[in-house]
């Protein structure tokens, strides 16, 4: 009786030697799977990694924050007339804390350019007057020391955070922490040195920055009560869209403004953003996974070719095997085999070439900051990668294998 199991040790030789008989076509074909499996890896794992250095950009940044400031009316409005300008107040915040009902964390912010002076250093900067929640909108990176907590706003206390690029300037390499600076005449103990993450900031770079209790900012710098704007991020679930009416009614109340006057009062949605952002990360993994898609194809189609070449040159040897008792499964499994040999081998050696690339890239795009973008593939992409063209692979060989099962040992001795 035959022996043709697909786990014979003859047949796996018989393999061998028939993809060995014509080397140029055999390696034409396994380089036509090899670079297919290595285009969609590098494809699908650099569309991941340029996402990531797109994120550098936002690292830090609450993606589901919002802000809301005074703009100019163009509406009269309780005898006011249109091209009124007007101010954001303490009372504003207050009022709208209280009746939005999605808001999570919020901060006022006020802004003054200083001359920063140390002994005899001196730089001119922009301050910020902030509350403690701002770090968890826009998350600092501490280098050194604390950020600004409730008490220090509590309490009117004169302390700051200096941005690292500034404490560089004015201090050196001297630790700037428990030391005083003068801010426009007015002196300051240092409790932080901060920086950010990424590009994106509400109001002035940390970095390039001193940050002050919004309290002690506005008192020192004689704005009295007025908010320059507000920032706030919303409860998961919802937007900060979600808190505009109830932020516009919150400010009408306590000025002269028109409800309907949509320009009085200036609203920003960064989620609104982000989610541009997010489809345009997803349009480019879907065009990384359709050019790669085609080169997967090209692959697929080359293991087809050459199936069914094979079965072409080995007619006579396969009536042969008809005559002397081979069963038609066995014709089928002798080619697909080999349609299987040539997809595994090729396919593992594309993904790891393609893994080696993809880890060359991460190192080279990696920050002190942020780390490795992740120009990668993991673990269960790579093998999903590796079946999807086995399966094509194998389908691609069913073809010929059936063709090759229904050749006639009579026909088969007659064709040369």
């Amino acid at each position: 009786m035959l022996r043709n199991s697909f786990f014979d040790i003859e047949n796996w030789r018989e393999i061998g030697a028939t993809l060995a008989r014509n080397k140029t076509r055999t390696f034409l074909t396994a380089f036509g799977i090899f670079w297919g499996t290595a285009m969609l890896t590098m494809l699908w794992g650099g569309a991941h990694g340029l996402e990531g250095i797109m994120r550098r950009q936002f690292a830090g940044f609450a993606t589901n924050s919002g802000g809301v400031f005074p703009g100019t009316t163009s509406m009269p409005y309780l005898g006011y007339n249109k091209g009124m300008s007007w101010d954001l107040t303490e009372q504003d915040l207050a009022n709208i804390r209280r009746v939005s009902p999605y808001m999570e964390y919020s901060t006022p912010i006020n802004g003054a350019r200083v001359t920063a002076v140390y002994n005899d250093r001196s730089k001119s900067a922009y301050s910020m007057g902030v509350e403690s929640e701002y770090s968890k909108i826009m998350i600092p990176i501490v280098y050194e020391g604390r950020l600004i907590n409730d008490s220090d706003v509590r309490n009117h206390r004169k302390v700051a955070i200096i941005g690292k690029n500034i404490a560089g300037e004015i201090f050196g390499n001297e630790s700037p922490v428990g030391k005083r600076v003068s801010l426009n005449g007015i002196h300051f103990l240092i409790v932080g040195v901060a920086g950010q993450k990424g590009d994106a900031s509400f109001g002035g770079r940390i970095d390039d920055s001193f940050m002050l209790p919004s309290t002690t900012m506005r008192r020192a710098f004689n704005q009295g009560t007025t908010v320059h704007y507000i920032i706030f991020t919303s409860l998961p679930g919802h937007t900060p869209k979600d808190n505009e009416p109830f932020i516009r009614r919150a400010i009408c109340s306590n000025h002269p403004l028109n409800p309907k006057d949509e320009r009085a009062i200036g609203f920003m949605d960064v989620s609104e953003n982000f989610e541009i952002v997010d489809k345009l990360f997803l349009g480019l993994s879907l065009l990384a996974l359709f050019v790669g898609a085609g080169s997967l194809m090209a692959g697929v189609i080359g293991v087809g070719n050459i199936m069914w070449i094979i079965v072409k040159e080995r007619t006579q040897e396969i009536g042969i095997r008809r005559a002397i008792g081979a069963k038609p499964l066995d014709i089928i499994v002798q080619i697909l085999s080999e349609s299987i040999v040539l997809t595994t081998i090729s396919g593992i050696g594309g993904v790891c070439f393609a893994t080696l690339v993809l880890g060359i890239a991460d190192m080279v795009a990696a920050d002190p900051k942020h780390g490795m973008p992740g120009f990668q593939t993991d673990f269960n992409t790579a093998i999903a990668i590796l079946a999807t063209f086995l399966v094509l692979g194998t389908a691609a060989g069913l073809l010929p294998a059936f063709k090759a099962m229904k050749i006639k040992p009579v026909e088969a001795m007659r064709d040369k």
